[in-house]
């Protein structure tokens, strides 16, 4: 069975489930999710896309991704998919929402209402084979500067949150706990 993900309308007002295969395709606005994690030093953790993964596939991205099942709590279910993915736990703190469509390739389509997630951990990352290929730590100024000179190593929305979210990152990073 195709997993389900939750149909929302402009301002995340559930509608509805549908196949997540069709709401790629289609593109219906859905609700996701995506996790900006990381490391004590400041570094972020990203992940590189299994070659496996039915769009996207090996493509640089944010530390996490995934749509949250119907009826779950969904900060609960982002931590439950970050360790699933990554194999890392943190407490997570939402810094925002953002709304999006995008083409990407395969007649494929990214229209998202994703609601955004930062944490920090310093535990060893052990990735699922079948999510993530590889994974690395770069400073938030090394990703944008590898996203300038290579974008078409990275995902379509990760631009887009790291625009979105520059300001909430960088107040994350000077108010975090220093113990975390």
């Amino acid at each position: 069975m195709q997993p389900s993900v939750i149909l929302v309308d402009q301002n995340d007002r559930p509608l509805g489930t549908e196949s997540k295969q069709l709401a790629h395709t289609s593109p219906l606005l859905h609700r996701a999710f995506s996790i900006l994690l990381f490391r004590s030093d400041g570094q972020l953790i990203l992940q590189r896309r299994a070659a496996g993964k039915y769009h996207s596939a090996g493509l640089w991205s944010n530390t996490c991704c995934s749509h949250p099942a119907p009826n779950v709590h969904l900060p609960t279910y982002a931590i439950e998919r970050l360790q699933l993915e990554m194999g890392l736990t943190a407490d997570l703190e939402k810094i925002g929402t953002l709304r999006y469509e995008l083409q990407l390739a395969d007649n494929l389509f990214e229209y998202e209402f994703n609601h955004l997630f930062c944490g920090t951990s310093d535990e060893p990352v052990n990735p699922d084979p079948t999510e993530v290929s590889d994974w690395q730590t770069l400073s938030l100024g090394e990703v944008a500067e590898a996203i300038t000179k290579r974008p078409t190593e990275f995902t379509a929305w990760f631009p887009l949150i790291l625009e979105h979210l520059e300001q909430p990152l960088r107040h994350y990073l000077q108010t975090r706990p220093a113990d975390k």
